[in-house]
């Protein structure tokens, strides 16, 4: 159990304000929450458990660079993609109103994506060296879900009162700085 408290408020602090928060948010703006939430817990899931497994077995060895570089032009293609839009049939348009599985899609590999070589993922790693893997993993996969959790909630409050317009510049500007700042990360 100390490793699952330790893990849930070390990431819960470790993700306020970080871009994963912020993904969140945007994401809110443009889709029904469940299916942001649902996205995030996969991606998060995911992430975490290789995370403890990459504390618990080899520690210091993983590339950063290569996946801060991978992860950087990935963003940028996302700000690219949110700024060219997407025009929708009235047909498509009424199917992506009863389906929720592209937004859960999008949300989960963005997420995905964006904690590969983040500092909650490397956060996790370091919590597993020194805790348990289960607990540091269920409790810093909680505390990420629970952060992001509020991020959704203001997204949401936000979306409401924004034109799609702005939103979507903001989204793409958003993807865009995650991008260079991922890009510029290994140089500093």
């Amino acid at each position: 159990m100390e490793a699952f408290w330790i893990s849930l408020g070390v990431i819960f602090v470790a993700e306020l304000g970080d871009k994963s928060q912020l993904m969140a948010m945007t994401f809110a703006t443009r889709f029904k929450p469940w299916p942001v939430l649902a996205g995030i817990t996969i991606a998060t899931t995911a992430v975490h458990l290789v995370s403890v497994a990459v504390g618990g077995l080899i520690g210091d060895a993983l590339p950063t660079t290569a996946i801060s570089i991978v992860a950087g032009l990935a963003f940028l293609g996302f700000a690219l993609w949110t700024l060219r839009g997407d025009e929708l049939t009235e047909e498509e348009a009424q199917k992506a109103k009863r389906t929720t599985r592209s937004a859960l899609i999008a949300v989960t590999v963005a997420f995905f994506l964006s904690e590969l070589g983040d500092k909650t993922m490397l956060a996790t790693i370091t919590l597993a060296t020194q805790h348990g893997w289960l607990g540091t993993w269920i409790g810093s996969t909680v505390g990420m879900v629970a952060a992001d959790a509020l991020a959704i909630v203001v997204g949401r409050m936000l979306g409401h009162h924004l034109p799609e317009k702005v939103i979507r510049y903001g989204a793409a500007a958003a993807f865009a700085v995650f991008g260079v700042l991922l890009l510029l990360e290994p140089l500093f």
